[in-house]
């Protein structure tokens, strides 16, 4: 919400506050000033300029010589605005004038002819093509005919103006209007904003005679009314109101749409104007719309609405989407003489909805689903008649037609001074809290000890005793409470099981030299499909930004791919990342059922693991590396003993030969492998390995006590042993036979040579192992060494058909 300092003056005494002194003082009594903009800063020497005499260029056929005056001197201006012309007053940046942009205008010539200065559009002082009049949207601004030429232009566009921007909670909706924002101000300097009358004069013909009004649900629309002005003259609007439009941020259209949003910003009331003939009825019936009814809104799309949707209609046909935006067919234009004025109240939740379906936000529409002081339904809809009828000239027709009324029910709070102040901690007398309620507008009255708090209605967020001590706690000042320190005894943080041990994965994870990356929650559709080793659907946003952060994400791994190929892009090649984060699976079919968060941890790495230097070569990341991470982890952990790994080629997205599922204890937690080389062509990544565990999975299963085992006194004995086996068995296997059959003196098994090639029939690889065994209460003789690889041999050529060799 945009706040006209000049217009905010036209109700209070502001004189002595400046601008700055004002938003920090709103700032600190609950409504948060997002900045404050003066529209002419930066801009220097632009004037008024009165084209006298202007001819088409002789060497040009778009660009016009002017010759114009500048208040003491009449200069030459080349000028390539279509619209130029004799006789009008525009605005003209001379001479080492600065126009938007810091562009610094200077004298020169244009195809031969002297320009001694330009003739400025309203896009070169700073505004925005979307707050421009159509009219003026291609060339140059006229100014009013009474416009002194020389003078500064800034004071004739109001750009000397101080525009406060609100940032507005949804609880505060009764600051989405000049009004509501004057009281809030008026309560802050202890002053009663002063609005100026509306003078409403009805002709004798009673509005009823020309239209009938009708409302087939009042829970859809419980107040709806409806003002006929006729005879009116459309033109555009004086240049005080098309300023104010145009400084809130609305493009001024003609005198009577502008007058709706005028009204619009001063009361929160939208209202919409139609064109009466344009109805081709004298009846509007307000109703839901029916399945395929089909309707062409002000900005020319076509709009299929359902029963989710209020429309207004003609009796038979929608002439406009209720609370968010009107038909093309009762648009009001040049042609329109007789006005049809709608002020209404529509249920919020609808409105949400309908916007939200055909993506139309509008002023309005945030009015309607934050709320509306329905106390001044009627008197919005007057005082736009009354404009109406005053700038465009028409003739209001007697009483308005009613299809529905609000009834407005008083609210009154109560609440004692001892309250407030213990919730406080404040020790406010009576008289002072008298005074902040008189301040704020609540009509008090006093039964004992107790305050009969009366509420007015555009205060319609306030309806409990706390919301009182709030409004006591503003006005009093956050400032002036008093600051305490909590009482009682203290207890010491701590962090819980799952976050020690999800710092302590940290720590592993980095030291085998990944670094920690945070990636987006919110992908596309596709990209939170894959990587899944669980079944889910996908969490859809209803209003996402973009379709690129539709979904949550089910995996983790799409993110850290994104961030590999932003760092390929920018030639950093050897990339190792890892992600701790949630994703948002859903396994139940209604949209209203709220997905579950699990905690999934990720790593991606691609490149060389160590470049090439003068000693050794470079070395690739391939699918060991990774593993090898992992496996340090479940070794930190301690579940090293109850993981396995099971090739598989389910997983789409990676590569079907060297891709493994993880179990714990039989139970898939994850995988590890190569991305597929056609997924990783998809994200423009080179040669890249990953992993994605169930961290929850994993940390429930981890043991936080760590078990001391005693360096054996007794000497470690190492014995090697080579194997013949099919190129089908895996090395988890032989490890899993191997531990199987070699008893408890077995300490370590460790793989340190592989052969397939000459000597080796097709078919069979060759396997070498190192096993050490350990004694911790003795040491160890020949013989139960011997006894135990007799059993480990045996073993191996009975369930691996292993040749020892």
């Amino acid at each position: 919400m945009l706040v006209s300092y000049k217009w905010l003056n036209e109700y209070l005494d502001l004189s002595t506050v400046t601008p700055k002194e004002l938003a920090d003082k709103m700032s600190v009594t609950g409504i948060e000033v997002e900045g404050i903009d003066v529209p002419e800063e930066g801009l220097k020497k632009i004037v008024v300029g009165e084209v006298v005499a202007c001819e088409p260029h002789p060497d040009s056929d778009h660009l016009s010589i002017c010759q114009v005056n500048i208040g003491d001197e009449v200069t030459q201006i080349v000028c390539g605005a279509p619209n130029v012309k004799s006789g009008i007053k525009a605005i003209v940046a001379l001479p080492g004038s600065r126009i938007t942009g810091n562009v610094k205008i200077k004298k020169g010539k244009m195809r031969g002819q002297v320009s001694n200065g330009m003739i400025c559009s309203l896009q070169e002082l700073g505004y925005s093509d979307s707050v421009i009049p159509k009219e003026y949207a291609e060339g140059i601004y006229y100014l009013p005919a009474d416009a002194i030429a020389g003078e500064p232009v800034f004071p004739y566009l109001d750009m000397d103006d101080h525009l406060i921007e609100l940032s507005i909670t949804p609880n505060r909706a009764d600051a989405l209007s000049m009004r509501g924002v004057a009281y809030e101000v008026g309560a802050i300097y202890r002053q009663t904003p002063h609005f100026p009358a509306f003078d409403l004069k009805e002709a004798d013909t009673a509005a009823s005679s020309k239209i009938k009004v009708t409302v087939t649900d009042e829970a859809d629309t419980p107040a709806y009314q409806i003002r006929i002005i006729e005879h009116v003259t459309i033109a555009p609007s004086p240049q005080w109101l098309q300023n104010r439009l145009m400084n809130e941020g609305i493009r001024p259209i003609n005198n009577v749409v502008d007058v709706t949003n005028y009204i619009l910003l001063l009361f929160g009331q939208p209202l919409h104007a139609f064109d009466y003939q344009k109805l081709n009825s004298q009846e509007i019936l307000v109703r839901r719309g029916k399945d395929a009814e089909t309707l062409v809104t002000l900005d020319g799309e076509s709009r299929t609405v359902s029963n989710d949707d209020i429309v207004i209609t003609n009796g038979q046909v929608p002439v406009a989407l209720a609370g968010v935006m009107g038909g093309l067919d009762a648009e009001i234009t040049g042609t329109t003489t007789t006005v049809a004025l709608e002020a209404a109240l529509f249920d919020p939740l609808a409105i949400r909805l309908t916007s939200k379906k055909f993506n139309l936000r509008s002023e309005s529409s945030a009015r309607f689903e934050k709320g509306i002081n329905q106390a001044t339904v009627a008197a919005a809809c007057d005082a736009a008649a009354a404009m109406i009828a005053e700038l465009a000239g028409g003739e209001v027709l007697k009483d308005a037609v009613e299809g529905s009324k609000v009834t407005i029910e008083p609210v009154t709070v109560s609440i004692t001074l001892e309250r407030i102040n213990r919730y406080l901690g404040t020790t406010i007398d009576a008289a002072e809290v008298e005074e902040i309620f008189a301040a704020l507008g609540f009509d008090t009255t006093i039964s004992g000890e107790t305050y009969q708090v009366s509420v007015p209605p555009r205060r319609w967020d306030i309806s409990i005793e706390a919301d009182i001590i709030e409004e006591v706690a503003r006005i009093y000042g956050y400032d002036r409470l008093p600051s305490t320190l909590p009482s009682g005894e203290t207890v010491a943080g701590r962090l819980t099981r799952e976050q020690l041990l999800t710092r302590s994965i940290r720590t592993i994870l980095e030291g085998s030299g990944v670094s920690e990356a945070i990636s987006y929650a919110l992908t596309t559709e596709e990209k939170a499909q894959q990587f899944t080793f669980t079944d889910s659907h996908v969490t859809r946003l209803d209003w996402p930004m973009t379709e690129d952060r539709a979904v949550l994400r089910l995996n983790l791994i799409a993110g850290l791919l994104d961030d590999l190929a932003y760092n390929l892009a920018r030639k950093n090649s050897n990339v190792a990342l890892y992600e701790i984060g949630r994703v948002f699976k859903q396994t139940g079919d209604s949209k209203k059922e709220l997905p579950t968060e699990v905690n999934h941890l990720s790593i991606a790495v691609t490149g060389n693991v160590h470049n090439k230097d003068w000693q050794s070569e470079a070395q690739k990341v391939d699918f060991y590396h990774v593993k090898g991470m992992l496996e340090n982890l479940f070794a930190q952990l301690g579940l090293r003993t109850r993981i396995t790994y099971i090739p598989t080629d389910s997983l789409k997205e990676m590569h079907p030969g060297r891709t493994a599922l993880i179990l714990l204890d039989e139970e898939v937690i994850g995988f590890v492998g190569q991305i597929h080389p056609t997924t990783a062509k998809g994200y423009e990544v080179t040669e890249t390995y990953a992993a994605e565990l169930d961290l929850d999975q994993l940390l429930k299963e981890t043991s936080e006590q760590t078990v001391y085992q005693t360096v054996s006194k007794y000497p470690a004995v190492n014995r090697d042993i080579a194997l013949l086996l099919s190129e089908q068995v895996d090395n988890q296997s032989v490890v899993a036979a191997i531990r199987a059959a070699a008893g408890r003196f077995l300490q370590d098994v460790r793989l340190f040579d592989v052969y397939q090639g000459k000597n080796i029939e097709a078919g069979k690889k060759s396997l070498a192992y190192s096993l050490t065994f350990v004694n911790p209460e003795a040491t160890l003789t020949e013989e139960e060494i011997n006894q135990s690889m007799t059993k480990i041999t045996k073993n191996l050529e009975e369930t691996l058909q292993a040749e020892v060799r």
